[in-house]
């Protein structure tokens, strides 16, 4: 697979996590961990679906401890201290520091070996960064002190997430099979957190249903899988970058759903996003050319 096609992949993932906010909120009343819990049990089935025709595949989850560490820690670590976030803080504010994780991937890469960071890739995440500054504050975001629990959750959420993604990079011999591992092992702690903290609520309509199986299916089971697949074959540094289509996105699909009305904010925000985007893949499209 050559790096292009694995950026591409990569780029999956970005449109499914798009999805992701008008999707959760169609599941109605359920709660945070368990809606993880039930989500995280789906996408786990998604890797074993392609070991039918894959004899063999089953072994990528034979792995040292260090690498289940980042890989559960990544993925319920980042979830667990999201959704403390959004239970301490409002969620347009507790959403804008979240956002920092594409910003962190970019500047993270360059610790990593054979990559280079250019300043074209510093200022197409920062244009991504100023677009979903606006368009959070255009829902009317504050930022006081009350917060400072959630605020410190969502920032730390956003370091595990930048840090999760760049060490995939480094533990590329670890086959992408090994997500549903991790997937696995999420749901269940989600399930145990919910066990201690939250009430059962099970949804109540078939459409509740459909976009619960939907998430677990794409946002919270496919989209890892070719995240995995991009972090570890593609272009870490415009995938950084291009995540920050992800709440733009995100906000179309809510106004197309009902969910949300359009803004001016939300144009300015567009052309900041993808102006970002297309500064930090002038390398690819010169490839292109």
């Amino acid at each position: 697979m050559t790096p292009g096609s694995a950026t591409l992949i990569g780029l999956g993932a970005i449109v499914m996590w798009s999805l992701l906010a008008a999707l959760t909120v169609a599941t109605g009343r359920i709660p945070a961990f368990q809606l993880a819990a039930m989500t995280f049990a789906l996408g786990a089935c998604v890797g074993p679906l392609t070991w039918l025709w894959r004899p063999g595949a089953a072994r990528a989850l034979r792995q040292p401890w260090t690498v289940w560490l980042v890989g559960v820690g990544g993925l319920f670590g980042y979830h667990a201290l999201y959704f403390l976030a959004l239970r301490f803080a409002p969620p347009a504010e507790a959403g804008l520091l979240n956002y920092l994780w594409p910003l962190l991937i970019v500047l993270f890469s360059a610790l990593l070996p054979g990559e280079r960071l250019a300043a074209h890739h510093i200022i197409g995440a920062l244009l991504g960064l100023a677009g979903t500054a606006l368009l959070v504050v255009g829902r009317g975001a504050q930022v006081t002190g009350d917060y400072l629990p959630g605020f410190a959750a969502a920032v730390c959420a956003a370091f595990i997430w930048a840090g999760y993604s760049v060490m995939s990079r480094r533990l590329k011999a670890v086959p992408t099979d090994a997500v549903a591992g991790f997937c696995a092992a999420t749901a269940v702690l989600a399930w145990l957190c919910h066990v201690a903290l939250e009430t059962t609520v099970w949804p109540q309509t078939s459409l509740q249903w459909f976009c619960v199986i939907a998430l677990g299916l794409g946002p919270v089971g496919a989209a890892f899988y070719v995240w995995d697949i991009g972090m570890k074959q593609g272009d870490i540094r415009l995938l950084g970058a291009l995540s920050y289509a992800t709440p733009l996105l995100s906000t179309g699909f809510l106004i197309l759903a009902g969910f949300a009305q359009p803004t001016p904010s939300l144009a300015i925000a567009a052309v900041l996003i993808a102006g970002g985007g297309l500064i930090a893949a002038r390398d690819l499209l010169r490839r292109v050319r």
